[in-house]
């Protein structure tokens, strides 16, 4: 089932998600309606907070589903090493219209949990690491504006709230 994607603005966006205790039958129907919510949106990443959840779950795909092995699910990740400098274009599915240029490492290694509670390293880097950096952060509340300057940050709020008054940002 395709989920509606919640907006900036919204609470669920802004606090940070609960850890997953254990993996039900509730839970595996989260992952494949974000699976899917993702691949409609479309969209190479999707955390649960971002369709109303607050749980520590995200899900990447960098092929949008082009390629059946490129999806992945994690479940509590948390990052354990990062490397290096990137600097990229990055936008978000619940800040949509909106890109700017941000840094990041250019490694990552997380850990976490996959869809059937087996625990599990991943090492990414270039846009992988972007993914797994971007989902762990609305994962803690933060969306990509946080990473950014304070006035590009409050030029993108102000054209919100202007959205917001003209009923088009629901």
């Amino acid at each position: 089932m395709i989920r509606p994607i919640l907006k900036y603005g919204d609470d669920t966006l802004h606090s940070p998600a609960r850890p997953v205790e254990s993996i039900t039958s509730d839970i595996d129907r989260l992952i494949d309606d974000m699976i899917e919510t993702m691949y409609a949106a479309p969209g190479v990443g999707l955390a649960a907070p971002q369709v109303g959840v607050p749980l520590r779950i995200c899900v990447i795909d960098l092929s949008v589903g082009r390629d059946p092995n490129g999806l992945i699910v994690l479940i509590n990740p948390e990052i354990v090493k990062t490397e290096g400098s990137q600097k990229s274009e990055e936008g978000c599915l619940s800040l949509p219209t909106f890109r700017e240029q941000v840094v990041r490492p250019l490694k990552v290694t997380v850990v976490a949990r996959d869809a059937k509670g087996k625990q599990i390293e991943m090492a990414g880097d270039d846009l992988l690491a972007r993914a797994f950096l971007h989902e762990t952060d609305h994962l803690n509340g933060k969306l990509y504006i946080s990473h950014i300057s304070a006035l590009k940050r409050d030029l993108i709020r102000r054209k919100v709230r202007k959205l917001q008054k003209a009923g088009e940002w629901e």
